[in-house]
């Protein structure tokens, strides 16, 4: 079945980074392009960007652009956020996320703060 799991999360100060990485299983990673979204309590999930299955093109969202960048490898089957340049308002949990076989799939999760 489809697994994915999140890691990296944690405490950081503003201005600072952080990467997340996204171990995959259970589907062909290679051939599915990925996803990142965020969901702070209450609020909608937000897509924070996504890559093509080659990982030649990356679609972030205006409120990180510049400042994330999405990257995969896949013979690790992982995919990865570099978050940089830190604000409070990333204080959010950071899921990936696939679309296979008509079905979207999320991990569990890593917690994200900034906070000084």
């Amino acid at each position: 079945q489809v697994q994915l799991v999140e890691s990296g999360g944690g405490l950081v100060q503003p201005g600072g980074s952080l990467r997340l990485s996204c171990a995959a299983s259970g589907f062909p990673f290679s051939i599915y392009a990925m996803y990142w979204y965020r969901q702070a309590p209450g609020k909608e999930r937000e897509r924070v960007g996504s890559i093509t299955s080659s990982g030649g093109t990356t679609f972030p969202a205006d409120s990180v652009k510049g400042r994330f960048t999405i990257s995969r490898d896949n013979a690790k089957n992982t995919v990865y956020l570099q978050m940089n340049s830190l604000k409070p308002e990333d204080t959010v949990v950071y899921y990936c996320s696939v679309l296979y076989t008509g079905r979207w799939y999320f991990g569990q999760g890593t917690q994200v703060i900034v906070s000084s």
